[in-house]
């Protein structure tokens, strides 16, 4: 007995099983399907020299259909929240540079905002939604409009702005909110010769922050001590577009307008890897690290269509996926969440949210969904993953920045079980530091503290305390001696309280005296 191999029929296309003894084919069709390129099939012929091996049919065809891949990622959809939980009236800045206007943790949102005679933001606690009074406190201590903002990852209470008035203050929010409005960083950094647009704290290392401004100089700088340790003034020729940290802080990448992609050692200020036109269309380029190492940049083709595509640093050569998605002018923010392997783009400007699933398997870049709404967004915050609420299996959440509002969307996954979903929550960073500042430039590198979200999550331990080594620091006298004059003054409280307490200590003691009588 021998087995031929299958054809396809053309006039039918479907797929049919000849037997050697017949012309004609099988009466019993074995499968059948209209060619398409998500169709994959395997075939399996057997030899006649391999009797023992044959079925009961002379020839077996087995097709498996792959119309979609399987993803537990495949259903997750956005949602706003309704009116009464956004943060309403609030006047957005309306200056046109690529960042994020908000910067959110698990106690507070801020948004950068219109302000007269200088720059301004505002920091509001997440529990404070609704219409906000025009009297709300801001930060206002910047000379020129606010450009960057952004929480640091291990004190929930600290955050960083840059400006166009070439500096960039680090603020300490205090516990509920502002109640006045805040003109005294407890830090200065002055370094930079033009505006400062882009800011990054260190991942795993405590008071280490990454500025780019647009004097094509990188710095990194130890907070508390208020220096400049780091200086990468030689190698962009043009404006950085983006910078970012990798998982660990061992590296740092940037995309520059001169179309290069550069990954550098941040303590040598060494370019490791560089990669010239990602993308070939001349507007921003957006890159961040995914996992493994590999490289998500978001550009523009000659013909103006954004793109998507993934790089591996060690072989820079050709993306190991590069797709077009649409004509629009405005530049994709990438966000990309380690745990989850998904990366989600917001283009400013659009009305919708994209996310894909980041895998090691071909096409690498695979599209999920689309969240899409009628107003168009002037930023984009994105929740840290220990401010989410597990319970109601939210894998992401965005604030999204209208002209006059902020709106939370919720990336949610839908499960039918109310357990905790583990294989949604891998244990994830936490808010604790793995090495200090000095150390870290030292040489020093660390892995991120993970933390499970099972009974979500609890903080354990106080804030890590924001320490500042007054006398290295002579950008900040001024704040440094309200601060003195602050503690002062706590003191003589707490001496006040001290003796009230003794003194109350006396008159129950007198009156425990007089009621024995």
């Amino acid at each position: 007995m021998s087995a031929k191999p299958q054809t396809s029929c053309e006039h039918t296309s479907r797929l049919c099983c000849y037997d050697h003894d017949q012309s004609e084919p099988w009466p019993q069709l074995l499968a059948f399907t209209h060619f398409s390129p998500s169709v994959r099939f395997q075939r399996f012929i057997l030899s006649p020299q391999e009797p023992e091996s044959l079925p009961s049919h002379s020839s077996q065809v087995i097709m498996s259909r792959k119309v979609v891949r399987t993803s537990k990622f495949r259903h997750v959809f956005g949602q706003a929240v309704k009116a009464d939980q956004c943060y309403d009236d609030i006047r957005i800045s309306q200056m046109t540079w690529d960042s994020n206007f908000c910067s959110v943790n698990p106690k507070f949102v801020a948004m950068i905002v219109d302000a007269s005679g200088g720059g301004a933001f505002i920091v509001l606690p997440l529990s404070k939604t609704g219409r906000i009074d025009m009297s709300q406190p801001t930060v206002c201590g910047h000379t020129g409009p606010v450009l960057d903002i952004e929480f640091c990852p291990h004190n929930d209470n600290i955050i960083a702005s840059g400006s166009e008035d070439c500096s960039v203050m680090i603020w300490e929010i205090p516990e509920g909110g502002l109640i006045t409005p805040l003109k005294d960083p407890v830090v200065k950094l002055d370094g930079h010769s033009k505006r400062v647009g882009i800011l990054s704290w260190h991942p795993t290392a405590h008071n280490v922050l990454m500025s780019a401004g647009c004097d094509n100089v990188v710095i990194l700088w130890n907070v508390a001590r208020g220096e400049a340790v780091v200086r990468i003034d030689s190698v962009h020729t043009d404006l950085i577009y983006s910078a970012s940290w990798n998982r660990n802080g061992s590296q740092i990448l940037t995309a520059c307008k001169d179309k290069k992609l550069r990954v550098f050692d941040p303590r040598k200020g060494s370019v490791i890897y560089e990669k010239d036109k990602p993308h070939e269309g001349s507007r921003p380029i957006r890159a961040v690290f995914v996992s493994d190492g590999k490289i998500l940049t978001t550009g523009f083709s000659r013909m103006s269509e954004r793109q998507v595509a993934l790089w591996d640093p060690k072989n820079f050569g050709e993306p190991l996926t590069l797709q077009e998605l649409d004509t629009s002018s405005g530049v994709l923010l990438p966000f990309f969440d380690p745990d989850t392997g998904v990366v989600y783009l917001c283009g400013k400007g659009d009305s919708s949210i994209r996310y894909f699933e980041v895998t090691d398997e071909a096409p690498y870049v695979h599209y999920l969904s689309m969240y899409s709404s009628k107003e168009s967004q002037k930023g984009m915050g994105y929740m840290p993953k220990r401010g989410l609420e597990v319970n109601k299996c939210e894998i992401a959440r965005f604030y999204k920045l209208h002209e006059r509002k902020c709106e939370p969307i919720v990336m949610t996954v839908p499960r039918k079980s109310d357990l905790f979903q583990e294989d949604l929550y891998p244990d994830t960073i936490g808010p604790e530091p793995s090495v200090e500042a000095d150390d870290w430039f030292a040489g020093k590198d660390g892995e991120p503290i993970l933390i499970s979200l099972k009974d979500g999550f609890v903080a354990t331990t106080k804030n890590k305390e924001f320490k500042v080594i007054k006398s290295l620091m002579a950008t900040t006298s001024a704040s440094s001696s309200n601060r003195q004059s602050d503690s002062g003054d706590v003191q003589a409280l707490q001496n006040e309280v001290k003796e009230l307490r003794e003194m109350v200590e006396q008159l129950t003691k007198r009156v425990s005296e007089l009621e024995s009588k």
